[in-house]
C-alpha cells in the first residue's frame, strides 16, 4: 500500500505540472476582429445614451450634436466617417460625454468618407469637445459654428474619454479665421481623459485648446496644415509625450504654420485665467526638403501667453526660428519665470532668418536648465526619424544626449530624465497609422 500510495502521489504531481505547463504555454486570446458591413447615417442631435458598435460604420452628416446629459459610447475598432458635401462635424456639448476607448490593436478611427487615394485635408469638419471648465472669454462660442457655448467654473468637469483614437483628414475653415480643427477642445475639464490620439492630415490645427484644464498624453500631430498644438483663452492643462511631424511642402497659405502657437487671447490682454499650459516630452520634426514659405517657427509664443515647454526637442528647417517669443508682455513672462523653457533642445537644419531662438538672448536661453542649441547630427537620432514616406524611426540611438537631456519636471508630470517624446519605447506601435491615405476603410459586403 505504501508503494502504491507513493506511485499515486508521483502521478498526481506529474499531472499537475503538465497542467501548469499547458496553462503557461497557452497563447493569449486574440481580440475579435469585427468586419463592418452596414453604414449608418447620423444627423442632427443625439439626446439619449447611444452606443456605436464596430460591426457598423457611421457617417456624420452636417453638424451632429451630443446633447447635455447624453453619453455617446464608441466601441473599440469602430470606424466613423465625415461626410464631405455637408462638412460633417461631431460636437460633444457641455454636460454631454464621449466614451471613445479603443485599444492598441483596435483603435477607433474618425476619417474621410472618400476612397483610398482620394482623401484630402479638410474632407470633413472634425471632433469638437466642449466642457464647463474656466476660459477667459465670455461668451465663448465654437469658431466656425458660432453658436454653441463652452466654459464655466467646473475645473474638474468630465467630458468623457478618448483613448487609442485616430482623427484623419478633418479640419475646415467655415469662415475666414473661423475654423474647426481635427480635435477642438473648448473649456474641457480635468476630469476628462485624453491619451493616445493621432490627428493626421488636418486642414487646420491638429489640436487646439480654448481654455480648460484637461490633461493629455501620447499625442501625434502628423502632416497637418496649420499649427500642431494651439493654445488660447486660458488653457492650463498638462500635456506629456507628443510627436509633431510636418511635411515641408504643406503650410497654411492664409497665415503661417508653427508647431506650437499660443496666445492668452486674440488681443494679448491680461484676461484670466491666463494661458499657462505646460508641455513636456515633445518631439518636433519636419521631413527633408525645402520648406513652404508660409512656415515660420517651431514654437510661436505670443500675446501674453505663459505656456511652458520642458524636455522637448525642435528639429527641422523652420525658416524663421526654432523657438520664438515675440512681444513685450510674453517676453516679460519668460524673464520673470512665469513662462519656462527647460530641457529644450533646438537643432535645426537650413537657414533661419531670425536665429535658432528668437526673443530671449542666446545667453538667456542657454542659462535655462539643460537647454541647448546644437547640430541635428549631434542628437544621434535614428535614420528616418523624420520620414513621411514610411513609418518614422523614433527611438534615439545609444549615446544620444537626448536620453539624459531632461530637466526636472513640475508636479503632475511623469518624471523623465530624457528630452523628446521617446526613450526606449515606441508608444506609437500598433494603433498609429502613418499612411491613412491608402488604408482600406471600405465596407465589406
Amino acid at each position: 500500500m505504501k508503494k502504491l500510495s507513493s506511485l499515486f502521489n508521483i502521478l498526481m504531481l506529474g499531472l499537475l505540472l503538465t497542467g501548469f505547463s499547458a496553462c503557461k504555454d497557452d497563447p493569449e486570446p486574440e481580440e475579435e476582429i469585427v468586419v463592418p458591413s452596414e453604414m449608418v447615417t447620423v444627423k442632427g442631435s443625439i439626446a439619449t445614451n447611444t452606443t456605436w458598435t464596430a460591426d457598423k460604420q457611421y457617417l456624420i452628416t452636417g453638424f451632429v450634436y451630443v446633447e447635455d446629459g447624453a453619453t455617446l459610447t464608441i466601441q473599440p475598432g469602430t470606424i466613423i466617417k465625415g461626410d464631405k458635401d455637408s462638412k460633417g462635424a461631431l460636437f460633444i456639448k457641455r454636460g454631454a460625454k464621449i466614451m471613445a476607448v479603443g485599444t492598441a490593436t483596435q483603435p477607433i478611427v474618425f476619417t474621410s468618407n472618400e476612397a483610398a487615394g482620394s482623401r484630402k485635408a479638410g474632407d470633413w469638419g472634425g471632433l469638437v469637445i466642449l466642457g464647463k471648465a474656466p476660459v477667459n472669454k465670455t461668451p465663448a462660442v465654437v469658431e466656425g459654428e458660432d453658436k454653441t457655448e463652452f466654459g464655466g467654473t467646473e475645473v474638474a468637469d468630465n467630458s468623457g474619454e478618448l483613448k487609442y483614437v485616430r482623427i484623419e483628414f478633418a479640419g475646415i475653415a467655415y469662415q475666414s479665421n473661423q475654423e474647426i480643427n481635427s480635435l477642438t477642445m473648448g473649456g474641457v475639464g480635468s476630469g476628462t481623459k485624453i491619451e493616445y490620439v493621432q490627428c493626421s492630415f488636418g486642414g487646420d490645427d491638429s489640436f487646439e485648446w480654448f481654455g480648460g484644464t484637461v490633461n493629455a498624453k501620447h499625442l501625434i500631430a502628423y502632416r497637418g496644415l496649420d499649427d500642431d498644438f494651439d493654445t488660447d483663452n486660458g488653457f492650463s492643462g498638462l500635456v506629456q509625450y507628443g510627436l509633431v511631424l510636418r511635411d515641408p511642402g504643406v503650410a497654411d497659405q492664409a497665415g503661417d504654420s508653427n508647431a506650437f502657437e499660443s496666445d492668452n487671447d486674440s488681443d494679448g490682454t491680461t484676461a484670466t485665467p491666463q494661458t499657462a499650459g505646460k508641455f513636456a516630452n515633445i518631439t518636433v520634426a519636419m521631413a527633408d526638403g525645402e520648406p513652404n514659405g508660409k512656415f515660420a517657427s517651431g514654437a510661436r509664443i505670443r500675446r501674453n501667453s505663459a505656456i511652458s515647454i520642458y524636455n522637448s526637442v525642435f528639429t527641422g528647417a523652420w525658416p524663421r526660428s526654432g523657438v520664438r517669443i515675440h512681444d513685450a508682455s510674453t517676453l516679460t513672462n519668460y524673464t520673470s519665470g512665469l513662462l519656462k523653457l527647460e530641457g529644450v533642445h533646438v537643432a535645426l537644419s537650413g537657414t533661419q532668418s531670425n536665429g535658432a531662438v528668437e526673443g530671449p538672448t542666446a545667453a538667456q536661453f542657454t542659462a535655462g536648465a539643460k537647454n541647448s542649441v546644437a547640430a541635428v547630427a549631434s542628437l544621434l537620432l535614428p535614420a528616418g526619424f523624420n520620414s513621411i514616406t514610411a513609418k518614422p524611426a523614433l527611438l534615439p540611438q545609444a549615446g544620444s544626449p537626448l536620453l539624459t537631456g531632461g530637466a526636472t519636471l513640475p508636479a503632475g508630470f511623469d518624471a523623465t530624465a530624457y528630452a523628446g517624446a521617446f526613450s526606449t519605447t515606441d508608444w506609437t506601435e500598433g494603433w498609429a497609422n502613418f499612411d491613412p491615405q491608402n488604408t482600406d476603410y471600405s465596407l465589406k459586403k
